[in-house]
């Protein structure tokens, strides 16, 4: 299409023109929507499989953090049984040389103080054996699902990488053939162009009259309404869903100018 749409400040541009523009505007954009729709919901499914990797990893690598601060814990507690088991033995043969009952019953004690430590420390040593299993249990499930999920994210980057160079061409054709048609476009108009299309649930801020109703809520149009439309001589916008309202003739002329 080879219509110009020329902006200049210090003339009037023709409402009838801005209609033309908007309606061209329209078309272009609806296409590149349909490149959307091909791809469908495949960029945010490869974007929720990126993220979902991005957490398994990270409670991957805290669980082996996790892991090695469990077998420190236990190798320390197990170093400290030995400890207490030299001291036990030292007790025992200090017993065998002391001098008055005051001693033994000292050793006695401190003997029995190191045997509660060697039972605290073997009591610690069964719990964190067990969250070890546990942590060790959570990395292979999660190793598991990570391997999944990135055999998942790479079928799907393919997927949308082969429908993208399919369209690639052709899309980026048209995104510049919007920006420029854009950038002919009076700010006040295409704000309000880009609002009612985000609203609208198919995308079309500007329809047509058809079988006289909204091309985009089907709702009646009245007679006397569709003749105002009809004369492009302001932009009317449709009083149930607010899209910009052009007359079908208007398409004509358009396919007429290519």
């Amino acid at each position: 299409m080879n219509t110009q749409y020329v902006r200049d400040e210090n003339k009037s541009v023709p409402i009838s023109s801005k209609l033309r523009a908007l309606f061209e505007l329209q078309n272009v954009v609806s296409e590149i929507d349909k490149f959307k729709t091909l791809r469908g919901e495949l960029p945010l499914e490869v974007q929720d499989l990126e993220d979902e990797i991005t957490g398994l990893k990270t409670r991957v690598s805290n669980n082996e953090d996790d892991t090695k601060d469990l077998e420190t814990a236990i190798h320390n507690k197990k170093s400290a049984i030995k400890e207490s088991e030299t001291l036990i033995a030292k007790y025992t043969e200090q017993q065998n040389n002391v001098r008055n009952n005051r001693e033994f019953d000292s050793l006695s004690k401190e003997m029995e103080f190191q045997k509660l430590e060697m039972e605290l420390s073997e009591k610690r040593i069964r719990e964190f054996t067990i969250e070890l299993n546990s942590k060790k249990e959570a990395i292979a499930s999660s190793a598991l699902l990570l391997k999944e999920r990135l055999e998942d994210l790479d079928r799907k980057q393919r997927e949308l990488e082969e429908i993208t160079a399919e369209t690639q061409i052709e899309e980026e054709r048209l995104k510049s053939k919007s920006e420029k048609i854009e950038s002919n476009i009076e700010a006040r108009l295409l704000t309000a162009f880009k609002r009612i299309r985000k609203n609208a649930r198919n995308g079309l801020a500007v329809v047509t009259v058809q079988r006289d109703a909204c091309g985009g809520c089907f709702n009646k149009i009245p007679p006397q309404r569709q003749m105002d439309i009809a004369s492009r001589k302001k932009v009317i916008v449709c009083e149930y869903c607010g899209r910009i309202l052009v007359d079908k003739d208007i398409l004509d002329q358009i396919e007429t100018v290519e």
